[in-house]
């Protein structure tokens, strides 16, 4: 890109492992596409329903909500905290939009990605599919098609007018051991997404505010400001 002049450099492995933990957050809010259907016996709605319903609410829809993030490194018993906005649009792109504790943004086209933090002047730049693999960073959000596709899932929870499906990658994968997603069975909403890792690493993303609404595509496409740095991921 043209417009990436200054100071282009190639980042190392912390860095590049830095900025795949910034995507590991993104990689709960994955889930949210169903349209309301029939109940089955009892107001308990079947797995083949839920996953019917999902997909006709979300497929190729565009749609932004707010988000809540909390994230636990279970090896030092840490927890850290994040919330903003966050803009989807089918298939592939999004923008997220981190405006606590630190303001960033992750933007993807559905080909490349950029992680831009304004206030360091500074600019990373990599290949979509490579950092949102296996659907991480919230990536079948974006594609509603990825979840039957890369997941095998099981019926956790139905009862209260809340379903819970639990998620496991067909494929391993060491950023996702599984993945919970909470959904309300009267709208097909999805307000919780909750993702597990191999070394039992929680990110717990929690949206409100959701509204289905067209968005502009150059939400989804970034341009690198002036006096800022250039960096790139490894793959």
């Amino acid at each position: 890109m043209k417009s990436f002049s200054n100071n282009q450099t190639r980042v190392q492995g912390p860095e590049a492992t830095s900025n795949r933990h910034c995507c590991t957050v993104l990689i709960l809010l994955i889930f949210l596409l169903l349209s309301p259907s029939a109940f089955a016996q009892g107001n308990a709605i079947g797995l083949e329903t839920m996953l019917t319903g999902i997909e006709n609410r979300y497929s190729g829809r565009d749609f932004t909500a707010t988000f809540f993030q909390r994230s636990r490194l279970a090896a030092i018993d840490i927890t850290e905290t994040a919330q903003g906005k966050a803009f989807f649009s089918h298939p592939g792109k999004m923008r997220w939009e981190y405006q606590e504790p630190e303001r960033h943004e992750i933007i993807t086209n559905g080909t490349t990605l950029w992680i831009f933090r304004p206030e360091d002047k500074q600019v990373v730049q990599g290949e979509a599919r490579t950092f949102f693999k296996a659907g991480a960073g919230g990536a079948f959000l974006s594609d509603i098609r990825l979840v039957r596709e890369d997941y095998a899932i099981t019926l956790e929870r139905n009862d209260n007018g809340v379903a819970v499906l639990l998620l496991v990658p067909k494929k391993k994968n060491p950023e996702i051991s599984s993945i919970k997603i909470r959904i309300f069975q009267n709208t097909f909403k999805i307000d919780r997404v909750e993702t597990t890792n191999v070394y039992g690493d929680t990110t717990t993303l929690e949206f409100m505010d959701i509204e289905f609404r067209k968005l502009p595509p150059s939400l989804f496409d970034f341009v690198v400001p002036k006096d800022t740095d250039l960096l790139f991921m490894n793959e």
